[in-house]
């Protein structure tokens, strides 16, 4: 499985949107400057979010985007989801002989695990004071 930049820049969208949270609405163009992202390539984006009642839009000299949900609530895997579809490794598994068949069913198992288990609230707090994994590697 690829996650496109649908994926990627959705999960952007949202991530921006959970450090502001409770700081008032984020303009789609505030993102795209801090980011390099084309402004309206996140307007097609946040459509899919928005219709799925992830975000909720504000209008106005101030508006922008707020989500709809505790960063608690928000799954990477509701995000990717919807703007990539459903999460497959291969096509057509049911089609496979039995043991690629498992293969493939236990890598999928494995990507909505973790997916499914990290918030956004996560993929934001990640890198703050106490957050980032300590492990170190020295070659």
């Amino acid at each position: 499985m690829k996650i496109s930049t649908k994926g990627r820049y959705g999960l952007t969208i949202m991530i921006a949107l959970a450090k502001n949270a409770g700081n008032g609405p984020v303009s789609l163009k505030t993102i795209a400057k801090e980011n390099d992202l084309s402004e309206h390539y996140l307007e097609q984006l946040v459509a899919p979010l928005r219709n799925a009642s992830l975000v909720k839009s504000v209008r106005g000299a101030y508006g922008g985007y707020v989500l709809s949900k505790k960063s608690t609530e928000i799954t990477a895997g509701d995000i990717i989801r919807i703007l990539e579809g459903p999460i497959t490794p291969v096509e057509g598994i049911e089609d496979e002989e039995p043991a690629k068949q498992e293969l493939w069913i236990r890598i999928r198992d494995a990507v909505k695990d973790v997916l499914d288990t990290t918030t956004l609230e996560d993929l934001s707090n990640y890198g703050e004071k106490g957050t980032q994994d300590p492990y170190m590697f020295y070659i």
